[in-house]
Protein backbone atom coordinates (compact mmCIF):
# COMPACT_ATOMS: atom_id res chain seq x y z
CA UNK A 1 0.00 0.00 0.00
CA UNK A 2 0.98 3.67 -0.51
CA UNK A 3 1.40 5.81 1.96
CA UNK A 4 1.39 9.47 0.95
CA UNK A 5 3.47 11.71 3.88
CA UNK A 6 4.32 15.09 1.84
CA UNK A 7 1.71 16.17 -0.59
CA UNK A 8 2.82 19.38 -2.82
CA UNK A 9 -0.35 21.43 -3.92
CA UNK A 10 0.55 24.43 -6.08
CA UNK A 11 -2.02 27.36 -5.78
CA UNK A 12 -2.42 29.69 -8.38
CA UNK A 13 -5.95 30.95 -6.76
CA UNK A 14 -7.66 29.59 -10.26
CA UNK A 15 -10.99 27.61 -9.82
CA UNK A 16 -9.08 24.65 -11.39
CA UNK A 17 -6.15 25.28 -8.72
CA UNK A 18 -8.76 24.91 -5.97
CA UNK A 19 -10.71 21.44 -7.13
CA UNK A 20 -7.14 20.40 -7.09
CA UNK A 21 -6.81 21.66 -3.76
CA UNK A 22 -9.91 19.22 -2.15
CA UNK A 23 -8.23 16.36 -3.68
CA UNK A 24 -5.11 17.20 -1.98
CA UNK A 25 -6.50 17.67 1.32
CA UNK A 26 -8.74 13.91 0.84
CA UNK A 27 -5.39 12.36 0.35
CA UNK A 28 -3.72 14.53 2.96
CA UNK A 29 -6.34 13.71 5.58
CA UNK A 30 -6.46 9.80 4.49
CA UNK A 31 -2.95 9.35 5.15
CA UNK A 32 -2.38 11.88 7.66
CA UNK A 33 0.24 13.71 5.09
CA UNK A 34 2.31 17.17 5.41
CA UNK A 35 0.34 19.37 3.15
CA UNK A 36 2.33 22.22 1.50
CA UNK A 37 1.02 24.91 -0.40
CA UNK A 38 2.85 26.49 -3.30
CA UNK A 39 2.23 29.96 -4.89
CA UNK A 40 4.52 31.12 -7.63
CA UNK A 41 4.93 34.63 -8.67
CA UNK A 42 5.73 34.46 -12.25
CA UNK A 43 8.38 36.53 -12.71
CA UNK A 44 8.12 36.44 -16.55
CA UNK A 45 5.01 38.80 -16.16
CA UNK A 46 7.12 41.26 -14.98
CA UNK A 47 9.39 41.59 -18.06
CA UNK A 48 6.85 42.48 -20.25
CA UNK A 49 6.01 46.48 -21.24
CA UNK A 50 2.57 46.33 -19.98
CA UNK A 51 4.16 45.26 -16.07
CA UNK A 52 6.65 48.57 -16.48
CA UNK A 53 3.87 50.76 -15.85
CA UNK A 54 2.18 48.63 -13.11
CA UNK A 55 2.37 50.61 -9.44
CA UNK A 56 3.14 47.08 -8.08
CA UNK A 57 7.06 46.18 -8.87
CA UNK A 58 8.05 42.20 -8.93
CA UNK A 59 10.56 43.29 -5.44
CA UNK A 60 7.36 45.08 -3.53
CA UNK A 61 5.13 41.88 -3.66
CA UNK A 62 3.91 41.47 -0.09
CA UNK A 63 5.01 37.66 0.58
CA UNK A 64 3.66 37.14 3.61
CA UNK A 65 0.50 38.10 2.32
CA UNK A 66 0.64 35.81 -0.69
CA UNK A 67 1.12 32.95 2.47
CA UNK A 68 -1.94 34.49 4.02
CA UNK A 69 -3.78 34.32 0.70
CA UNK A 70 -2.66 30.41 0.11
CA UNK A 71 -3.98 29.78 4.43
CA UNK A 72 -7.25 31.78 3.52
CA UNK A 73 -7.92 29.20 0.53
CA UNK A 74 -8.19 26.37 2.51
CA UNK A 75 -11.45 25.66 4.13
CA UNK A 76 -12.47 26.19 7.78
CA UNK A 77 -11.15 24.10 10.23
CA UNK A 78 -8.70 22.42 7.39
CA UNK A 79 -5.39 23.33 9.50
CA UNK A 80 -6.82 22.53 12.61
CA UNK A 81 -6.92 18.80 11.47
CA UNK A 82 -3.92 18.80 8.95
CA UNK A 83 -0.47 19.95 8.84
CA UNK A 84 0.66 22.45 6.74
CA UNK A 85 3.19 24.40 5.20
CA UNK A 86 3.04 27.41 2.71
CA UNK A 87 5.94 27.62 0.05
CA UNK A 88 5.80 31.32 -2.03
CA UNK A 89 8.68 31.66 -3.98
CA UNK A 90 8.96 34.14 -7.55
CA UNK A 91 10.17 32.50 -10.50
CA UNK A 92 9.01 30.68 -13.63
CA UNK A 93 6.46 28.29 -12.23
CA UNK A 94 6.57 25.49 -13.85
CA UNK A 95 10.37 25.29 -12.56
CA UNK A 96 10.15 26.18 -9.16
CA UNK A 97 6.97 23.57 -8.45
CA UNK A 98 9.87 20.87 -10.17
CA UNK A 99 12.65 22.31 -7.81
CA UNK A 100 10.31 22.78 -4.52
CA UNK A 101 8.86 18.85 -5.06
CA UNK A 102 12.74 17.64 -5.09
CA UNK A 103 13.29 19.67 -1.46
CA UNK A 104 10.57 18.87 0.12
CA UNK A 105 11.14 14.83 -0.58
CA UNK A 106 7.00 15.13 -1.78
CA UNK A 107 5.38 11.76 -2.49
CA UNK A 108 2.65 13.70 -4.75
CA UNK A 109 2.13 16.97 -6.69
CA UNK A 110 -1.54 17.47 -6.96
CA UNK A 111 -2.18 20.09 -9.73
CA UNK A 112 -4.64 21.67 -11.14
CA UNK A 113 -4.47 22.26 -15.08
CA UNK A 114 -6.85 24.50 -17.48
CA UNK A 115 -6.81 21.63 -19.86
CA UNK A 116 -6.41 23.86 -22.83
CA UNK A 117 -5.93 22.93 -26.09
CA UNK A 118 -5.31 24.29 -29.68
CA UNK A 119 -3.82 27.80 -30.20
CA UNK A 120 -4.31 29.05 -26.52
CA UNK A 121 -2.06 25.88 -25.26
CA UNK A 122 0.56 26.29 -27.52
CA UNK A 123 0.53 30.55 -26.52
CA UNK A 124 -0.02 29.87 -22.95
CA UNK A 125 1.95 26.70 -22.58
CA UNK A 126 1.02 23.91 -19.48
CA UNK A 127 2.43 24.19 -16.19
CA UNK A 128 0.88 20.87 -15.46
CA UNK A 129 2.14 19.18 -18.44
CA UNK A 130 5.84 20.45 -17.93
CA UNK A 131 6.11 19.16 -14.10
CA UNK A 132 4.00 16.21 -15.51
CA UNK A 133 7.27 15.62 -17.70
CA UNK A 134 9.70 16.37 -15.31
CA UNK A 135 8.62 15.99 -11.63
CA UNK A 136 10.57 13.72 -9.37
CA UNK A 137 7.31 11.78 -8.15
CA UNK A 138 3.94 11.22 -9.50
CA UNK A 139 1.75 13.73 -10.06
CA UNK A 140 -2.00 13.94 -10.24
CA UNK A 141 -3.64 16.56 -12.61
CA UNK A 142 -7.13 17.75 -12.07
CA UNK A 143 -9.12 19.01 -14.35
CA UNK A 144 -12.09 21.29 -14.19
CA UNK A 145 -15.37 18.75 -15.20
CA UNK A 146 -16.98 19.66 -18.28
CA UNK A 147 -20.77 20.33 -18.34
CA UNK A 148 -21.91 18.01 -21.63
CA UNK A 149 -25.32 18.54 -23.17
CA UNK A 150 -27.63 16.61 -21.73
CA UNK A 151 -29.54 13.95 -24.65
CA UNK A 152 -32.26 12.68 -24.13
Amino acid sequence: MIVLKKILCPVDHSECSYLALKYAISLALKDEAQLYLMHVIDVRLYDTEIYKFSPYKLNEIDLNKTREDLIKSLPEGTSDVLNVETIVVKGVPFQEIITAAASINADIIVIGTHGRTGLSHAIMGSVAEKVVRKAPCPVLTVRMPHTMPHKD
